[in-house]
Protein backbone atom coordinates (compact mmCIF):
# COMPACT_ATOMS: atom_id res chain seq x y z
CA UNK A 1 0.00 0.00 0.00
CA UNK A 2 2.83 2.40 0.84
CA UNK A 3 4.57 1.59 -2.47
CA UNK A 4 1.34 2.30 -4.40
CA UNK A 5 0.85 5.57 -2.52
CA UNK A 6 4.40 6.64 -3.35
CA UNK A 7 3.85 5.74 -7.00
CA UNK A 8 0.68 7.82 -7.13
CA UNK A 9 2.54 10.73 -5.58
CA UNK A 10 5.31 10.38 -8.15
CA UNK A 11 2.75 10.33 -10.94
CA UNK A 12 1.09 13.49 -9.64
CA UNK A 13 4.48 15.19 -9.40
CA UNK A 14 5.33 14.13 -12.96
CA UNK A 15 2.10 15.64 -14.23
CA UNK A 16 2.77 18.89 -12.40
CA UNK A 17 6.31 19.10 -13.75
CA UNK A 18 5.08 18.30 -17.25
CA UNK A 19 2.47 21.04 -17.15
CA UNK A 20 4.96 23.49 -15.66
CA UNK A 21 7.46 22.91 -18.47
CA UNK A 22 7.64 25.68 -21.07
CA UNK A 23 5.97 25.20 -24.44
CA UNK A 24 9.35 24.78 -26.10
CA UNK A 25 9.99 21.64 -24.03
CA UNK A 26 6.55 20.26 -24.91
CA UNK A 27 7.08 20.79 -28.63
CA UNK A 28 8.62 17.36 -29.24
CA UNK A 29 5.63 15.88 -30.95
CA UNK A 30 5.44 12.13 -31.41
CA UNK A 31 2.99 11.14 -34.13
CA UNK A 32 -0.53 10.25 -32.98
CA UNK A 33 -1.53 7.04 -34.76
CA UNK A 34 -5.30 6.76 -35.13
CA UNK A 35 -6.72 3.25 -35.47
CA UNK A 36 -10.19 3.56 -36.94
CA UNK A 37 -10.88 -0.18 -36.85
CA UNK A 38 -13.59 -1.43 -39.19
CA UNK A 39 -14.72 2.14 -39.97
CA UNK A 40 -11.50 2.59 -41.93
CA UNK A 41 -11.52 -0.81 -43.61
CA UNK A 42 -15.18 -0.80 -44.66
CA UNK A 43 -15.71 0.65 -48.14
CA UNK A 44 -18.93 2.34 -47.08
CA UNK A 45 -17.40 4.37 -44.24
CA UNK A 46 -13.71 4.74 -45.15
CA UNK A 47 -13.83 8.07 -47.00
CA UNK A 48 -15.91 9.79 -44.31
CA UNK A 49 -13.70 8.29 -41.60
CA UNK A 50 -10.49 9.58 -43.14
CA UNK A 51 -12.05 13.00 -43.74
CA UNK A 52 -13.06 13.22 -40.06
CA UNK A 53 -9.61 12.16 -38.89
CA UNK A 54 -7.98 14.66 -41.21
CA UNK A 55 -10.16 17.46 -39.81
CA UNK A 56 -9.09 16.49 -36.29
CA UNK A 57 -5.43 16.85 -37.23
CA UNK A 58 -4.53 13.17 -37.66
CA UNK A 59 -1.53 12.60 -39.92
CA UNK A 60 -0.70 8.97 -39.02
CA UNK A 61 -2.74 5.77 -39.26
CA UNK A 62 -2.45 2.38 -37.60
CA UNK A 63 -3.93 -0.55 -39.49
CA UNK A 64 -4.39 -3.88 -37.72
CA UNK A 65 -3.96 -6.36 -40.57
CA UNK A 66 -5.70 -9.63 -39.77
CA UNK A 67 -3.86 -12.45 -41.53
CA UNK A 68 -6.93 -14.70 -41.84
CA UNK A 69 -9.00 -11.89 -43.37
CA UNK A 70 -6.82 -11.68 -46.48
CA UNK A 71 -5.33 -15.18 -46.88
CA UNK A 72 -6.84 -17.81 -49.22
CA UNK A 73 -9.00 -20.55 -47.65
CA UNK A 74 -8.22 -19.25 -44.18
CA UNK A 75 -10.83 -21.45 -42.49
CA UNK A 76 -9.56 -24.66 -44.05
CA UNK A 77 -7.19 -27.10 -42.40
CA UNK A 78 -5.79 -27.90 -45.84
CA UNK A 79 -3.19 -25.49 -47.13
CA UNK A 80 -4.01 -24.29 -50.65
CA UNK A 81 -1.34 -24.58 -53.32
CA UNK A 82 -0.02 -21.04 -53.74
CA UNK A 83 3.10 -18.89 -53.39
CA UNK A 84 2.59 -17.35 -49.95
CA UNK A 85 5.16 -14.60 -50.65
CA UNK A 86 3.25 -13.40 -53.73
CA UNK A 87 1.05 -10.40 -52.88
CA UNK A 88 -1.23 -11.30 -55.78
CA UNK A 89 -2.29 -14.46 -53.95
CA UNK A 90 -4.10 -12.47 -51.23
CA UNK A 91 -7.36 -10.53 -51.21
CA UNK A 92 -6.21 -7.32 -49.52
CA UNK A 93 -9.68 -5.80 -49.90
CA UNK A 94 -10.49 -2.87 -47.65
CA UNK A 95 -7.12 -3.06 -45.95
CA UNK A 96 -5.36 -2.35 -49.21
CA UNK A 97 -7.71 0.47 -50.14
CA UNK A 98 -7.33 2.03 -46.68
CA UNK A 99 -3.53 1.97 -46.79
CA UNK A 100 -3.52 3.30 -50.34
CA UNK A 101 -5.83 6.15 -49.29
CA UNK A 102 -3.60 7.03 -46.32
CA UNK A 103 -0.59 7.08 -48.60
CA UNK A 104 -2.41 9.42 -50.98
CA UNK A 105 -2.89 11.82 -48.06
CA UNK A 106 0.81 11.66 -47.22
CA UNK A 107 0.20 10.07 -43.81
CA UNK A 108 2.54 7.83 -41.85
CA UNK A 109 1.25 4.26 -41.73
CA UNK A 110 1.92 1.58 -39.13
CA UNK A 111 0.75 -1.92 -40.03
CA UNK A 112 0.33 -4.39 -37.17
CA UNK A 113 0.01 -8.05 -38.09
CA UNK A 114 -2.69 -9.80 -36.10
CA UNK A 115 -4.40 -13.12 -35.46
CA UNK A 116 -6.63 -14.89 -36.22
CA UNK A 117 -4.39 -16.65 -38.71
CA UNK A 118 -5.26 -19.17 -41.44
CA UNK A 119 -6.12 -22.48 -39.84
CA UNK A 120 -3.74 -24.22 -42.24
CA UNK A 121 -0.90 -22.04 -40.91
CA UNK A 122 -1.06 -23.47 -37.37
CA UNK A 123 0.72 -26.54 -36.03
CA UNK A 124 -2.32 -28.70 -35.24
CA UNK A 125 -4.69 -26.96 -37.67
CA UNK A 126 -7.37 -27.09 -34.96
CA UNK A 127 -7.93 -23.35 -34.48
CA UNK A 128 -6.57 -19.99 -35.69
CA UNK A 129 -4.36 -18.80 -32.82
CA UNK A 130 -2.39 -21.80 -31.55
CA UNK A 131 1.26 -22.12 -32.60
CA UNK A 132 1.22 -20.23 -35.91
CA UNK A 133 3.92 -21.33 -38.35
CA UNK A 134 6.88 -18.89 -38.42
CA UNK A 135 7.68 -20.06 -41.97
CA UNK A 136 4.19 -19.26 -43.24
CA UNK A 137 4.16 -15.97 -41.34
CA UNK A 138 7.49 -14.92 -42.82
CA UNK A 139 6.12 -15.53 -46.31
CA UNK A 140 2.98 -13.53 -45.50
CA UNK A 141 5.12 -10.66 -44.20
CA UNK A 142 7.06 -10.69 -47.48
CA UNK A 143 3.79 -10.51 -49.44
CA UNK A 144 2.55 -7.61 -47.31
CA UNK A 145 5.85 -5.76 -47.69
CA UNK A 146 5.75 -6.18 -51.45
CA UNK A 147 2.11 -5.09 -51.65
CA UNK A 148 2.41 -1.92 -49.58
CA UNK A 149 6.05 -0.91 -50.10
CA UNK A 150 6.59 2.80 -49.59
CA UNK A 151 3.07 3.29 -48.20
CA UNK A 152 4.12 1.81 -44.84
CA UNK A 153 7.01 3.03 -42.69
CA UNK A 154 6.51 0.98 -39.52
CA UNK A 155 5.49 -2.62 -38.82
CA UNK A 156 4.23 -4.30 -35.65
CA UNK A 157 5.15 -7.97 -35.80
CA UNK A 158 2.16 -9.28 -33.80
CA UNK A 159 -0.80 -7.73 -32.02
CA UNK A 160 -0.95 -8.43 -28.27
CA UNK A 161 1.06 -11.68 -28.31
CA UNK A 162 0.74 -11.96 -24.52
CA UNK A 163 -3.06 -12.30 -24.77
CA UNK A 164 -4.85 -15.63 -25.46
CA UNK A 165 -7.13 -14.08 -28.07
CA UNK A 166 -4.13 -13.56 -30.32
CA UNK A 167 -1.57 -16.26 -29.51
CA UNK A 168 -1.81 -19.67 -27.83
CA UNK A 169 -0.71 -21.34 -25.72
CA UNK A 170 0.15 -18.57 -23.32
CA UNK A 171 1.21 -21.01 -20.61
CA UNK A 172 2.35 -24.62 -20.56
CA UNK A 173 2.31 -26.35 -17.14
CA UNK A 174 2.04 -22.91 -15.57
CA UNK A 175 5.14 -21.53 -17.28
CA UNK A 176 5.05 -18.77 -19.95
CA UNK A 177 5.08 -20.24 -23.47
CA UNK A 178 4.05 -17.26 -25.57
CA UNK A 179 7.40 -15.37 -25.38
CA UNK A 180 9.26 -18.18 -27.19
CA UNK A 181 6.46 -18.57 -29.75
CA UNK A 182 6.56 -14.84 -30.36
CA UNK A 183 10.35 -14.73 -30.74
CA UNK A 184 10.15 -17.18 -33.63
CA UNK A 185 7.34 -15.20 -35.28
CA UNK A 186 9.22 -11.93 -34.82
CA UNK A 187 12.40 -13.27 -36.42
CA UNK A 188 10.45 -14.70 -39.37
CA UNK A 189 8.42 -11.52 -39.83
CA UNK A 190 11.43 -9.22 -39.81
CA UNK A 191 13.26 -11.45 -42.30
CA UNK A 192 10.19 -11.57 -44.50
CA UNK A 193 9.85 -7.79 -44.55
CA UNK A 194 13.54 -7.31 -45.20
CA UNK A 195 13.29 -9.75 -48.12
CA UNK A 196 10.50 -7.54 -49.50
CA UNK A 197 12.78 -4.50 -49.48
CA UNK A 198 11.42 -2.96 -46.26
CA UNK A 199 14.66 -3.08 -44.26
CA UNK A 200 14.64 0.70 -43.75
CA UNK A 201 11.24 0.59 -42.01
CA UNK A 202 10.71 0.53 -38.23
CA UNK A 203 10.27 -2.99 -36.86
CA UNK A 204 8.34 -3.05 -33.57
CA UNK A 205 8.36 -5.80 -30.99
CA UNK A 206 5.83 -6.30 -28.27
CA UNK A 207 2.59 -4.44 -28.92
CA UNK A 208 1.65 -6.08 -25.65
CA UNK A 209 -1.64 -5.92 -23.80
CA UNK A 210 -1.65 -4.64 -20.20
CA UNK A 211 -1.85 -7.02 -17.25
CA UNK A 212 -4.62 -9.54 -17.11
CA UNK A 213 -5.20 -12.89 -15.48
CA UNK A 214 -1.88 -14.70 -14.91
CA UNK A 215 -3.75 -18.00 -15.21
CA UNK A 216 -4.60 -17.25 -18.85
CA UNK A 217 -2.15 -14.61 -20.11
CA UNK A 218 1.38 -13.38 -19.52
CA UNK A 219 1.82 -9.91 -17.96
CA UNK A 220 3.66 -7.51 -20.28
CA UNK A 221 6.91 -7.27 -18.32
CA UNK A 222 7.13 -11.01 -17.72
CA UNK A 223 6.54 -11.40 -21.46
CA UNK A 224 9.26 -8.84 -22.23
CA UNK A 225 11.78 -10.68 -20.09
CA UNK A 226 10.94 -13.89 -21.92
CA UNK A 227 11.40 -12.31 -25.33
CA UNK A 228 14.61 -10.48 -24.41
CA UNK A 229 15.93 -13.51 -22.57
CA UNK A 230 19.47 -13.75 -21.21
CA UNK A 231 21.62 -15.88 -23.50
CA UNK A 232 19.17 -15.71 -26.40
CA UNK A 233 20.14 -14.37 -29.82
CA UNK A 234 19.64 -10.63 -30.18
CA UNK A 235 16.52 -9.69 -32.13
CA UNK A 236 16.19 -6.74 -34.45
CA UNK A 237 13.92 -4.42 -32.49
CA UNK A 238 13.61 -0.75 -33.45
CA UNK A 239 10.97 0.05 -30.83
CA UNK A 240 8.84 -1.68 -28.21
CA UNK A 241 5.09 -1.38 -28.64
CA UNK A 242 2.61 -1.43 -25.76
CA UNK A 243 -1.09 -0.81 -25.14
CA UNK A 244 -1.24 0.81 -21.68
CA UNK A 245 -5.00 0.76 -21.10
CA UNK A 246 -6.08 1.58 -17.55
CA UNK A 247 -9.33 1.11 -15.61
CA UNK A 248 -11.87 3.61 -14.31
CA UNK A 249 -9.13 5.35 -12.31
CA UNK A 250 -7.69 6.50 -15.62
CA UNK A 251 -4.10 7.73 -15.82
CA UNK A 252 -3.80 7.72 -12.02
CA UNK A 253 -4.22 3.95 -11.69
CA UNK A 254 -1.26 2.07 -10.21
CA UNK A 255 -1.54 -1.68 -10.89
CA UNK A 256 -0.60 -3.79 -7.86
CA UNK A 257 1.01 -6.40 -10.13
CA UNK A 258 4.50 -5.01 -10.78
CA UNK A 259 4.61 -6.78 -14.16
CA UNK A 260 1.56 -4.85 -15.37
CA UNK A 261 2.01 -1.55 -17.24
CA UNK A 262 -0.78 1.01 -17.60
CA UNK A 263 -0.56 4.62 -18.77
CA UNK A 264 0.49 6.05 -15.40
CA UNK A 265 3.37 3.63 -14.82
CA UNK A 266 5.00 3.51 -18.24
CA UNK A 267 8.31 3.98 -16.44
CA UNK A 268 8.08 0.33 -15.42
CA UNK A 269 8.36 -0.67 -19.06
CA UNK A 270 11.29 1.65 -19.69
CA UNK A 271 13.20 0.28 -16.70
CA UNK A 272 12.49 -3.29 -17.82
CA UNK A 273 13.86 -2.55 -21.29
CA UNK A 274 17.00 -1.03 -19.81
CA UNK A 275 17.55 -4.03 -17.54
CA UNK A 276 17.08 -6.38 -20.50
CA UNK A 277 19.93 -4.72 -22.38
CA UNK A 278 17.82 -2.36 -24.48
CA UNK A 279 18.79 0.88 -22.77
CA UNK A 280 17.18 3.88 -24.39
CA UNK A 281 14.98 1.84 -26.76
CA UNK A 282 11.97 3.99 -27.68
CA UNK A 283 8.47 3.03 -26.57
CA UNK A 284 5.61 3.11 -29.08
CA UNK A 285 2.13 3.39 -27.61
CA UNK A 286 0.36 1.85 -30.59
CA UNK A 287 -3.08 1.40 -29.04
CA UNK A 288 -4.77 3.38 -26.29
CA UNK A 289 -8.12 4.84 -25.40
CA UNK A 290 -10.33 5.65 -22.43
CA UNK A 291 -13.39 3.41 -22.08
CA UNK A 292 -16.60 5.38 -21.57
CA UNK A 293 -20.25 4.74 -20.96
CA UNK A 294 -22.45 2.96 -22.00
CA UNK A 295 -20.00 0.40 -20.55
CA UNK A 296 -21.06 0.42 -16.89
CA UNK A 297 -18.30 -1.89 -15.71
CA UNK A 298 -15.10 0.01 -16.56
CA UNK A 299 -16.44 2.93 -18.60
CA UNK A 300 -16.26 6.48 -17.24
CA UNK A 301 -18.75 9.31 -17.91
CA UNK A 302 -18.36 10.99 -21.29
CA UNK A 303 -17.00 14.25 -19.86
CA UNK A 304 -14.41 12.37 -17.83
CA UNK A 305 -13.35 10.34 -20.87
CA UNK A 306 -12.27 13.60 -22.51
CA UNK A 307 -10.42 14.74 -19.38
CA UNK A 308 -8.63 11.43 -18.88
CA UNK A 309 -7.62 11.26 -22.55
CA UNK A 310 -6.03 14.72 -22.37
CA UNK A 311 -4.23 13.94 -19.11
CA UNK A 312 -2.95 10.71 -20.65
CA UNK A 313 -1.66 12.45 -23.75
CA UNK A 314 0.14 15.02 -21.64
CA UNK A 315 1.88 12.26 -19.71
CA UNK A 316 3.00 10.56 -22.91
CA UNK A 317 4.21 13.75 -24.57
CA UNK A 318 6.27 14.67 -21.52
CA UNK A 319 8.15 11.35 -21.73
CA UNK A 320 11.22 11.52 -24.01
CA UNK A 321 11.21 7.71 -24.44
CA UNK A 322 7.76 7.75 -26.11
CA UNK A 323 8.13 7.72 -29.89
CA UNK A 324 4.43 7.47 -30.80
CA UNK A 325 1.00 7.78 -29.23
CA UNK A 326 -2.34 6.36 -30.34
CA UNK A 327 -6.11 6.70 -30.33
CA UNK A 328 -8.28 3.60 -30.57
CA UNK A 329 -11.06 4.03 -31.96
CA UNK A 330 -12.89 6.74 -33.87
CA UNK A 331 -16.35 5.13 -33.52
CA UNK A 332 -17.45 2.96 -30.59
CA UNK A 333 -18.12 -0.70 -31.18
CA UNK A 334 -21.85 -1.42 -31.32
CA UNK A 335 -21.54 -4.36 -28.92
CA UNK A 336 -21.10 -3.45 -25.25
CA UNK A 337 -18.63 -6.31 -25.03
CA UNK A 338 -16.36 -4.35 -27.38
CA UNK A 339 -14.57 -1.01 -27.10
CA UNK A 340 -16.29 2.23 -26.18
CA UNK A 341 -13.01 4.16 -26.45
CA UNK A 342 -14.11 6.02 -29.59
CA UNK A 343 -14.60 9.73 -30.13
CA UNK A 344 -18.06 9.05 -31.57
CA UNK A 345 -20.82 6.85 -30.18
CA UNK A 346 -21.80 3.72 -32.09
CA UNK A 347 -24.60 5.86 -33.61
CA UNK A 348 -22.06 8.38 -34.88
CA UNK A 349 -22.79 11.14 -32.34
CA UNK A 350 -19.69 13.09 -31.25
CA UNK A 351 -18.70 12.69 -27.60
CA UNK A 352 -16.95 15.48 -25.66
CA UNK A 353 -13.73 13.59 -26.44
CA UNK A 354 -14.21 14.37 -30.14
CA UNK A 355 -13.59 18.09 -29.63
CA UNK A 356 -11.05 17.33 -26.90
CA UNK A 357 -9.05 15.22 -29.36
CA UNK A 358 -8.72 18.22 -31.68
CA UNK A 359 -7.81 20.51 -28.76
CA UNK A 360 -6.59 18.39 -25.82
CA UNK A 361 -6.39 20.31 -22.54
CA UNK A 362 -4.81 19.05 -19.33
CA UNK A 363 -5.46 20.97 -16.09
CA UNK A 364 -3.52 20.21 -12.89
CA UNK A 365 -3.77 22.09 -9.58
CA UNK A 366 -0.61 23.53 -8.07
CA UNK A 367 -1.23 25.44 -4.87
CA UNK A 368 -3.59 28.30 -5.70
CA UNK A 369 -2.93 28.04 -9.41
CA UNK A 370 -3.73 25.64 -12.23
CA UNK A 371 -1.10 24.43 -14.66
CA UNK A 372 -2.57 24.10 -18.13
CA UNK A 373 -1.13 22.22 -21.08
CA UNK A 374 -2.79 22.06 -24.45
CA UNK A 375 -2.26 21.15 -28.06
CA UNK A 376 -3.79 22.39 -31.31
CA UNK A 377 -3.62 19.10 -33.16
CA UNK A 378 -4.54 20.42 -36.65
CA UNK A 379 -1.97 23.23 -36.49
CA UNK A 380 0.65 23.20 -39.23
CA UNK A 381 2.81 25.70 -37.36
CA UNK A 382 2.78 28.23 -34.54
CA UNK A 383 -0.64 29.65 -33.75
CA UNK A 384 -2.47 31.01 -30.70
CA UNK A 385 -5.37 30.01 -28.45
CA UNK A 386 -7.82 31.64 -26.10
CA UNK A 387 -8.14 30.17 -22.61
CA UNK A 388 -11.61 30.35 -21.12
CA UNK A 389 -12.76 29.79 -17.55
CA UNK A 390 -16.19 29.39 -16.01
CA UNK A 391 -16.68 29.85 -12.29
CA UNK A 392 -19.26 28.05 -10.23
CA UNK A 393 -22.67 29.66 -10.77
CA UNK A 394 -21.58 31.65 -13.82
CA UNK A 395 -23.76 31.46 -16.92
CA UNK A 396 -20.91 31.45 -19.44
CA UNK A 397 -17.20 30.92 -19.87
CA UNK A 398 -15.08 34.04 -20.30
CA UNK A 399 -11.67 34.57 -21.87
CA UNK A 400 -9.03 34.82 -19.12
CA UNK A 401 -5.83 34.47 -21.17
CA UNK A 402 -4.38 34.22 -24.65
CA UNK A 403 -1.38 32.05 -25.34
CA UNK A 404 0.88 31.44 -28.34
CA UNK A 405 1.78 27.89 -29.26
CA UNK A 406 5.08 26.52 -30.41
CA UNK A 407 5.59 25.18 -33.92
CA UNK A 408 3.94 21.88 -33.01
CA UNK A 409 0.81 23.55 -31.63
CA UNK A 410 1.67 22.96 -27.94
CA UNK A 411 1.16 25.64 -25.28
CA UNK A 412 1.20 26.01 -21.49
CA UNK A 413 -0.14 28.46 -18.91
CA UNK A 414 -0.25 28.96 -15.15
CA UNK A 415 -3.42 30.74 -14.06
CA UNK A 416 -5.24 31.43 -10.77
CA UNK A 417 -7.48 28.66 -9.48
CA UNK A 418 -10.90 28.96 -7.89
CA UNK A 419 -13.15 26.29 -6.37
CA UNK A 420 -15.47 24.81 -8.99
CA UNK A 421 -13.77 26.54 -11.93
CA UNK A 422 -13.72 24.72 -15.26
CA UNK A 423 -11.46 25.40 -18.21
CA UNK A 424 -11.70 25.19 -21.96
CA UNK A 425 -9.70 26.34 -24.97
CA UNK A 426 -10.77 28.03 -28.20
CA UNK A 427 -8.85 28.18 -31.46
CA UNK A 428 -9.47 29.94 -34.76
CA UNK A 429 -8.12 28.06 -37.77
CA UNK A 430 -6.44 29.83 -40.71
CA UNK A 431 -9.67 29.49 -42.74
CA UNK A 432 -11.58 31.42 -40.06
CA UNK A 433 -13.39 28.44 -38.54
CA UNK A 434 -13.49 28.53 -34.74
CA UNK A 435 -13.27 25.41 -32.57
CA UNK A 436 -13.66 24.97 -28.82
CA UNK A 437 -12.82 22.07 -26.58
CA UNK A 438 -15.20 20.80 -23.88
CA UNK A 439 -15.15 22.13 -20.30
CA UNK A 440 -12.34 20.52 -18.31
CA UNK A 441 -11.98 20.20 -14.55
CA UNK A 442 -8.64 20.56 -12.81
CA UNK A 443 -7.17 17.48 -11.17
CA UNK A 444 -4.67 17.33 -8.35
Amino acid sequence: MLRDALTRAALAAALLLACAAPAAHASTRAPMYADAGTAGVDDGTRDATLARLDGLGVRALRVTLVWAAVAPDAGSAVRPAFDAADPGAYDWGGYGRLIDAARARGWHVLVTFSAPVPRWATAARADQVTRPSPVEFGAFATAAGRRFGDAVDAWGLWNEPNHPHFLMPQLVHGRPASPALYRALHVAGVRGLEAAGQAADVMLAGETAPGGDRRRSVPPLQFLRGVLCTGCSRLRIDGWGHHPYANRSGPFYVPPDRDNVTIGVLRRLEVALDRAGRRGLRVWVTEYGVQSTPDRLIGVPLAQQAEFASLSERLLRADPRVAATAQYLLVDDAALSGFQTGLLTAAGVPKPSYDAFRLPLSARRSGRTVLLWGLVRPADGATSVQVLARDRGAAHSTVVARRPTDASGAWTARLPDRPGRTWRVRWTAPDGATYAGPPTRAYG
